[in-house]
């Protein structure tokens, strides 16, 4: 029904949001990642998804549309609610869930709060082939071990100056596994420009 919303923050915690946009409220429930997102925003376009159901109407919004889109496979899983994705997304990144599910990692799942061996194994069962359709090389998708801030910026910087992005996500993740201290940006490009060079 709402693809996003666009407007002025006028409350924010951790868990949701109330957003204004054409001079309505909308209390909107979040993930961490998201509130991290829009920590210094007063404004912001937030990728929606509505749950309705006979007691309510619950609107979930994410910063990016890869979150939406994680969230709304999410729950599609047998035995995931809205509440259940959320706490995934405010625990992991969209690249680690992907990670865990396509390198069928249950125990990096467990370690969210509620998600027991079932749930886990669930949800690789279930997203899997979907996920790898949507990862065109699964290689390319390792759990992050620097900040994804850092990751992210090093990515765009190495995407525009005209590197193709799966080679890039690669030289990047080798990168970062060969030297997990780096913490500067320019020093991830330098590494992985070196690897893109050979």
């Amino acid at each position: 029904m709402y693809a996003y919303l666009k407007g002025e923050i006028t409350f924010k915690s951790p868990a949701f949001i109330t957003l204004e946009a054409n001079g309505i409220g909308f209390h909107v429930n979040i993930p961490l990642s998201t509130y991290t997102a829009i920590a210094g925003l007063e404004r912001a376009t937030i990728y929606t998804h509505l749950i309705v159901r006979e007691d309510a109407h619950t609107l979930f919004g994410f910063a990016t549309q890869a979150e939406r889109s994680l969230f709304v496979q999410l729950i599609g899983v047998t035995g995931v609610g809205a509440t259940t994705a959320q706490l995934i997304l405010s625990s992991m990144s969209v690249d680690e869930v992907r990670a865990a599910v396509l390198g069928e990692q249950a125990h990096v799942l467990q370690r969210v709060k509620g998600i027991g061996a079932k749930t886990a194994k669930q949800i690789i069962l279930d997203l899997k082939n979907k996920l790898a359709k949507e990862t065109p090389d699964a290689a390319a998708v390792l759990l992050p071990t620097i900040d994804d801030n850092v990751r992210e910026e090093a990515l765009s910087a190495l995407i525009s100056l005209g590197f193709n992005r799966i080679a890039v996500q690669k030289a990047l993740n080798q990168a970062m596994k060969d030297n997990p201290s780096l913490s500067k940006v320019e020093d991830l490009i330098k590494m992985a420009l070196k690897s893109l060079a050979g």
